[in-house]
């Protein structure tokens, strides 16, 4: 008689250490070819897409429209994150990371092969959009998988870090968009830009989505979820268990996310770029200047989420999230103070500064989401929960921004918008409780459920 396999061990000869290094470079490749997909397309936004797609609008409501098709895929990223969270918690986190990425990757293809308004009128702003919308329903079923795969897979005492896997391919995707998108505005300067160098960065997914499914494709499942399909615990409809169970925790949750993600959005959406470099603005910076400036400052922002998942598993989630919330506060304050004075250095130090609390408050983000909900409904529970928090927080930043900036004609309006998103993440942070070091494993089930809240007995 054959023994049984562990469903917790990796199948074939693959070391356990083998399989965790494989499965954070798998996690790492893959959100960075997923999230250089959406970042490509929101510093297209600020820069290009008002002028080839809405400029019949007006300059100035072309540039609204054009930030509004950015924060439009928000709105379906729940749907995205339902989907993958259902099936993710019934057939497994690994179909979904592949199924998601090849989405992402098409539709970023197909962006850059769109006729502009001028050739096809109308309908290439309708195209442009059903494309970004896609790419929205592929980002929200994005984020949970690869989370889960990285922490579920770490050892108890190094989730943080492992966790900070998948954190860290956001800010590579930033750097890698920023990075090609500054070389195409060298190569094809002027109207050339407009013309075809624009699009390079698009069709350029073709080759990242072969490279981001080979690899994912190597990866082993969750042995969470291997333990629990082992088990016959699938729950039928999770997504009904947890806004049964679990609202509160969702909504807080989305909150903290809240915080984090609208003042991101203020580079990762092209608002930054577009403010900086806005000929009829009080700023007027060279395109390409700003976009390399944008890429150092995604640099940052990775040491410092890839230090501050290091250093949760050492204080702990919640207190590293505190500093966080502190620095972002201090950066969203000295942010446009520095931008306005309108030189390359100070544009440069406002960015960075703001990507080092950045830094902190979406590094932890993977390891506490991960622990806050049962293994059963864990892939609904911290997508949803993810979704909600990016649109509430990045969908419509930058056209919230754009449309402050227009109506008081000074960035202190901004500041406040983005203090009042920082408050906010900080206050859900103060009513979680810190839960590191939790069992993941699905028969810890009751006492994963206790004691999420700050006015809950442990």
């Amino acid at each position: 008689m054959s023994a049984t396999r562990d469903p917790l061990t990796p199948t074939g000869t693959i070391s356990l250490s083998t399989d965790r290094r494989r499965v954070a470079i798998a996690t790492v490749i893959g959100t960075t070819v997923e999230w250089y997909d959406y970042f490509v397309y929101a510093s297209a936004a600020g820069l290009v897409f008002g002028k080839l797609f809405f400029e019949p609008a007006g300059p100035a409501v072309a540039t609204i429209l054009s930030f509004a098709t950015v924060g439009i895929s928000f709105l379906f990223r729940p749907l995205g994150a339902f989907l993958a969270g259902h099936f993710g918690d019934k057939i497994g986190r690994r179909p979904m990371l592949i199924m998601t990425l090849v989405l992402m990757g098409a539709c970023t293809t197909l962006i850059g092969l769109v006729p502009t308004y001028s050739a096809i009128g109308p309908v290439a702003p309708v195209i442009l959009i059903l494309l970004r919308v896609l790419q929205g329903i592929s980002a929200g079923g994005e984020w949970g998988g690869a989370v889960l795969m990285a922490v579920e897979h770490a050892p108890r005492d190094r989730r943080g870090f492992f966790g900070a896997m998948p954190q860290i391919g956001v800010p590579i995707g930033l750097l890698l968009s920023s990075g090609v998108l500054a070389v195409m505005s060298a190569l094809f300067p002027g109207d050339a830009f407009y013309g075809w160098g624009w699009r390079i960065p698009f069709l350029l997914s073709f080759l990242l989505i072969i490279v981001g499914y080979w690899v994912r494709r190597r990866v082993e499942e969750s042995p969470v979820f291997r333990e629990i399909a082992a088990r016959k615990e699938q729950t039928r409809i999770p997504i009904v268990r947890v806004f049964a169970r679990f609202t509160p925790l969702v909504i807080l949750a989305a909150l903290v996310f809240a915080g984090d993600n609208g003042v991101g959005y203020m580079t990762t959406g092209g608002f930054i770029q577009n403010y900086a470099t806005d000929p009829d603005g009080s700023v007027g910076l060279e395109r390409g200047p700003v976009l390399w400036i944008v890429a150092l400052s995604a640099v940052m922002w990775l040491v410092s989420a890839w230090f501050a998942g290091w250093l949760t598993d050492k204080i702990g989630r919640r207190t590293t999230y505190i500093i966080g919330w502190i620095v972002q506060g201090a950066g969203v304050i000295a942010l446009f103070p520095l931008v306005n004075l309108a030189t390359l250095g100070a544009l440069a130090g406002a960015l960075i500064f703001l990507s080092i609390g950045l830094g902190f408050t979406y590094g932890p983000q993977a390891a506490w989401y991960t622990e806050m909900f049962p293994a059963s409904v864990r892939f609904s529970g911290i997508s949803i929960s993810y979704a909600i928090g990016a649109v509430l927080g990045g969908a419509f930043a930058p056209t919230i921004a754009q449309a402050l900036l227009q109506h008081t004609h000074t960035s202190s309006s901004i500041t406040w918008y983005l203090v009042l998103l920082t408050a906010v993440g900080l206050v859900a942070t103060l009513l979680l409780r810190d839960r590191r070091g939790i069992n993941l494993r699905p028969e810890a089930e009751e006492e994963q459920e206790r004691g999420i809240y700050i006015w809950q007995q442990k």
